[in-house]
């Protein structure tokens, strides 16, 4: 099944090409069904990329979903058109009376800064609170995810001796959660961050479980056992290209990075990367979309109860 999304949106012509099932307003309104509701608060600084690489996850499922887009009110994107933010996204006063199946909240380039340092965070504080009342099951995205962890839980972030960026091995922690479905015993997830979380602190929480964790990059994907909630610390949407042009536009930034750990062929980073986490990414996204929204969403939205 298809996700709806507005045809004037970039990523629908990119997505249609690749044959990802999506589906203008127009016809999906005469279809009976109920579409899942996902809202997306795209934090990244180039949401038309980070759009399409949602879009297309979550536009891989046999479901059919409605998106929408959420941007800040308290900070202005200097990477995307404001005709683009405009058109296509809302604020959170404009969707706070709503209820949705589903909810994404990306990662953001903050996270060398203290949460509380974050212009909008007192925006994020107040989302994060309306979403334990108004959404089923939200799904947070490495800094998305360490500000989750920390409003929710008090659990802290700590900065790293240096950037941890590369593709990364690990092992699944509970090959029988619903999340874990289809995987391996070990997956592959793209990293890059400069701050990681503590198994320990996440261990302390008796509603948590630690889902998949690495041996270089730590925890990976956490859950609350409610299945409200989920905290994914690196990138599994990205595109095969994501951290070459990360790489390199640190490079050209004076920062000398490290090359990405186990992502360039020969570790060359003229060679083209091979793309060795796609069927991983699509399968957490569509036992979340599955198990998590579809599965245990009330079919009538207002039935949704709050949890604490």
């Amino acid at each position: 099944m298809p996700i709806r999304i507005q045809n004037e949106l970039p990523a629908f012509k990119t997505l249609e090409s690749e044959n990802i099932f999506v589906m203008t307003n127009e016809r999906a309104i005469s279809q009976d069904i109920r579409p899942l509701k996902i809202i997306i608060l795209n934090l990244m600084p180039n949401k038309i990329e980070t759009e399409t690489q949602l879009l297309r996850l979550l536009g891989n499922t046999p479901l059919q979903v409605d998106i929408e887009l959420l941007q800040t009110a308290t900070h202005i994107s200097k990477n995307t058109p404001a005709d683009h933010l405009t058109t296509f996204y809302k604020t959170f006063n404009e969707i706070k009376e709503n209820q949705y199946d589903g909810m994404i909240i990306t990662g953001a380039p903050v996270e060398q800064m203290d949460f509380e340092q974050v212009d909008y965070w007192d925006e994020i504080c107040e989302i994060m609170e309306w979403s334990k009342n108004h959404v089923y099951s939200t799904f947070h995205i490495c800094w998305g995810a360490q500000a989750g962890l920390y409003y929710h839980y008090g659990i802290p972030k700590y900065s790293l001796e240096e950037k941890l960026s590369g593709i990364y091995v690990h092992r699944v922690m509970d090959v029988f959660h619903p999340l874990m479905r289809g995987f391996d015993d070990k997956i592959l997830i793209p990293h890059s961050r400069y701050t990681g979380t503590h198994r320990s602190d996440i261990r302390q929480h008796e509603e948590l479980e630690i889902l998949a964790s690495s041996n270089i990059a730590g925890v990976a994907i956490v859950a609350n056992k409610n299945g409200r909630q989920f905290f994914i610390t690196g990138h599994a949407e990205y595109d095969r290209n994501t951290l070459a042009n990360e790489y390199f536009r640190d490079t050209n930034k004076g920062i000398k990075p490290n090359l990405p750990y186990n992502y360039f062929p020969g570790n060359d980073p003229r060679a083209l990367p091979n793309l060795t986490w796609r069927s991983y990414s699509t399968i957490l996204y569509s036992n979340w979309l599955n198990y998590y929204v579809y599965q245990q969403t009330p079919y009538n939205l207002a039935d949704i109860q709050g949890f604490s």
